[in-house]
């Protein structure tokens, strides 16, 4: 309060402003306000608060931030201003939201070995590790089955659906091979039905179509490929029972091996990671520093974005149809790959200082989505913000390579929500989570909507380390 009074006390040169929400709870009469132009969003927090206040009797301090030509201010408002090139001798309309609350540490468990890859579907989380094992959990932590199977580190797993009881996903490996299991959710039996073969060199990343019905993968081999993810025959011959007793162990009987579908040539280095949109179109990110879109169906090259340095990962959102990705250079940029305006790059987001190495977008939040890199951080970013994230999420000893961001669930009650962030060596995962206390549900129109309060409420996360063996959880109440 004191540093504001002597804020607004000073001589320094006012602007006129008009604060805005969209959440009606805190909206202020639409009159201007003359503030001080050096002021910064910490004490425009403190003003809202007093406007607020004299208003309603009993009021609760509650922190804000704020927005100016859609875009956080993280500057002294006169500065934002320049860098925005806008008038200051109008009426700027300052836009003003409740800020998220900061993630606490809450516990943390152990992993035997690197986990280098994970992904979660529903309750369920599915992990692979660097000891050639794949691994089941339950959201709750709790850990359900170990399943031996390849030769090689495993780099990447998906699930490809689960209904009712029984779950199909996929893993690849240094193995060079994909495999399709089947596990039963009740007993925990497990069925490696298909092996695929066909790329020559170790495979680093994996994903599934929108109709759970082909896999796409990328490896050292430059190359890009498709695959049936379905469980029937077709397209596949027996392997023998020598080359099946050397894979694994997990069943007696036999496995039918998979070829590839289609081979997309294109890449010069090794595919990092691969993303399938909703429109059966995959983007693929090389360490030949371009992404490409190519058409999954006709199975041609639809454009290509290059960068100067490696990328390492890329997440698309089908809520803004955009991308963001992660790359040597300590930056993560953010695409328009279908842009006509000129220039693909929208936005570029600098805080870390060492190498990015994951990006995921929220799946229900356009606008969020986080960042890990060798710098042994995760950051939580808003599209609004280039400038700094969120919050920045400690906990690991060693350099985070990979995230996933699953399985939304949309709450509608402000208070008691839990975030949960949870790290694992090399691997990572954010996944909703649904330990709620007293929640209700507002309906609209027969939809379930998000509070007004909060648009994002509930989200857990999984993050890796090179180094750590841990798995810290942290909590957010909103």
């Amino acid at each position: 309060m004191a540093a504001l009074k002597k804020s607004m006390s000073t001589d320094e040169r006012q602007i006129q402003v008009r604060f805005v929400t969209k959440q009606e709870k805190y909206a202020l009469p639409e009159a201007p306000f003359s503030i001080p132009c050096g002021i910064k969003a910490d004490l425009l927090s403190v003003l809202v608060n007093n406007l607020l206040q004299t208003r309603e009797t009993g009021w609760e301090e509650v922190e804000f931030d704020f927005l100016i030509s859609g875009e956080f201010v993280r500057l002294p408002v006169v500065e934002h201003l320049k860098l925005k090139d806008i008038n200051t001798e109008v009426t700027i309309d300052i836009e003003y939201l409740e800020r998220f609350p900061a993630p606490e540490p809450e516990d943390s468990l152990n992993h035997d070995d690197w986990v280098s890859a994970s992904h979660c579907f529903k309750d369920w989380i599915l992990t692979g590790s660097y000891d050639n094992t794949l691994h089941i959990w339950k959201t709750d932590g709790s850990h359900k089955t170990t399943i031996p199977g390849h030769c090689g580190p495993i780099k990447g797993v998906r699930w490809i659906e689960i209904t009712g009881s029984l779950a199909t996903f996929a893993s690849v490996s240094h193995d060079q091979t994909v495999m399709i299991w089947t596990v039963d959710l009740e007993t925990y039996a497990v069925e490696r039905v298909h092996i695929g073969r066909g790329h020559e060199r170790s495979i680093e990343c994996v994903d599934v179509d929108k109709n759970s019905s082909f896999l796409a993968t990328g490896g050292w081999d430059h190359m890009l490929k498709i695959w049936a993810a379905t469980s029937d025959s077709v397209l596949t011959t027996e392997i023998d029972d020598g080359e099946n007793q050397k894979l694994s162990t997990v069943n007696p009987g036999k496995s039918l091996r998979r070829t590839p579908l289609m081979t997309l040539p294109g890449h010069k280095e090794a595919i990092s990671s691969v993303v399938w949109t909703e429109s059966n179109e995959i983007f693929s990110s090389s360490w030949d520093h371009t992404i490409k879109l190519w058409d999954a169906e006709l199975g041609g090259l639809k454009s290509e974005i290059v960068g100067n340095k490696s990328f390492f990962c890329v997440s698309y959102s089908p809520l803004n149809q955009t991308l963001v990705s992660a790359s040597a250079d300590r930056h993560v940029r953010l695409y328009d790959a279908r842009s006509q305006e000129g220039s693909v790059v929208k936005s570029t987001f600098t805080s870390h200082v060492g190498w990015v190495s994951t990006v995921c977008w929220s799946t229900t939040h356009e606008r969020l989505f986080i960042s890990g890199g060798h710098d042994n951080i995760l950051k939580l970013w808003d599209s609004r913000s280039p400038n700094a994230p969120l919050y920045d999420m400690v906990g690991h000893e060693g350099k985070i390579l990979c995230a996933d961001w699953s399985n939304p669930s949309l709450m509608t009650n402000p208070k008691g929500v839990k975030v949960k962030i949870k790290t694992k060596e090399l691997g990572s995962a954010l996944q909703e989570d649904s330990n709620l206390e007293n929640l209700g549900n507002i309906e609209m129109d027969g939809e379930l909507c998000a509070s007004p309060l909060v648009e994002e409420t509930n989200f857990e996360v999984l993050t890796g380390s090179i180094y750590d063996e841990t798995r810290v959880r942290f909590i957010v109440n909103f």
